[in-house]
């Protein structure tokens, strides 16, 4: 089962000009939780320098800006932002995800969550678009109605509307908590309208009164959150694992993220490799 996303990423709005590049600084700086000086130290700067250019008596050089970035753990799309408001050009480029130059990206992906199977593995984009799945995900989704596959599928969306896998997740509230949470932090980093207003949008999904978070038969020693959820009259539960690219050069490529479903118990295990044959 393989998706190609159609429409555009998540993307943070440009900054507003006439708050440059200083108080962008600062704010991330601040958000990061760190001082004048430890940053200056970090950057082989002084903390005098970096007061500077936060208050805009000073203005940093396109090296000082990704310098201060990378220090900073600045999400590569708003490291663009900071060169513009700093009166430089986007140092990152976004490449569109069919374009020629990501075949081997693509590629690479497809073979990652096919050699997956039979255990479950989509990657998303910036927005929760789904941008490619494996036959474990589309065993998950039996029973979505198609409305919430088109135009394009978003794993938040199938996730938690009352119409897709919501009903049969036996522990709704906890893992419906925890992606609510997910989504709060990234809207933190990204600052862009369209996460914040699918958010808005699957946080005011309801939740059945009677939506319990119902233990499991037998007692099991879970080492991370599982996600339970009902399929064919079994219960079956995984761990999840993300993984994004390590030191991403495009803005497209940064934003992708791997997610992959462990087994959580050997029962689980054992169903899927079954169905496999």
């Amino acid at each position: 089962m393989t998706i190609v996303a159609t429409g555009p990423a998540a993307s943070a709005p440009a900054p507003a000009a006439d708050r440059g590049v200083g108080p962008l600084l600062r704010a991330w700086r601040e958000r990061r939780r760190v001082s004048q000086l430890e940053l200056a130290l970090r950057a082989d700067s002084s903390a005098r320098h970096i007061s500077f250019i936060e208050t805009g008596r000073s203005r940093p050089s396109e090296e000082m800006v990704l310098r201060l970035a990378e220090h900073l753990d600045v999400p590569v799309r708003e490291r663009n932002s900071l060169l513009l408001a700093a009166g430089y050009a986007p140092h990152y480029p976004e490449t569109p995800l069919d374009d020629p130059a990501l075949d081997a990206l693509r590629d690479g992906m497809e073979r990652l969550i096919q050699g997956y199977e039979p255990y479950p593995a989509l990657v998303v984009d910036a927005g929760y678009t789904v941008v490619a799945a494996n036959r474990g995900i589309a065993m998950l989704l039996e029973g979505v109605p198609e409305k919430l596959m088109t135009p394009v599928p978003n794993a938040m969306r199938l996730t938690l509307h009352p119409e897709g896998m919501a009903p049969r997740i036996r522990n709704l509230r906890e893992w419906r908590g925890h992606l609510l949470a997910q989504m709060e932090r990234q809207i933190a980093l990204q600052r862009s309208d369209e996460l914040r207003a699918l958010y808005e949008e699957v946080a005011g999904y309801p939740v059945p009164e009677d939506a319990q978070d119902d233990e499991p038969a037998e007692p099991v020693a879970y080492f991370a959150l599982p996600l339970r959820i009902e399929h064919d009259g079994r219960i079956l539960s995984f761990v999840s694992s993300i993984s994004t690219f390590n030191t991403p050069m495009d803005v497209t490529v940064a934003e992708l993220a791997i997610e992959t479903f462990l087994p959580a118990d050997p029962a689980t295990a054992k169903y899927l490799r079954t169905l496999a044959g």
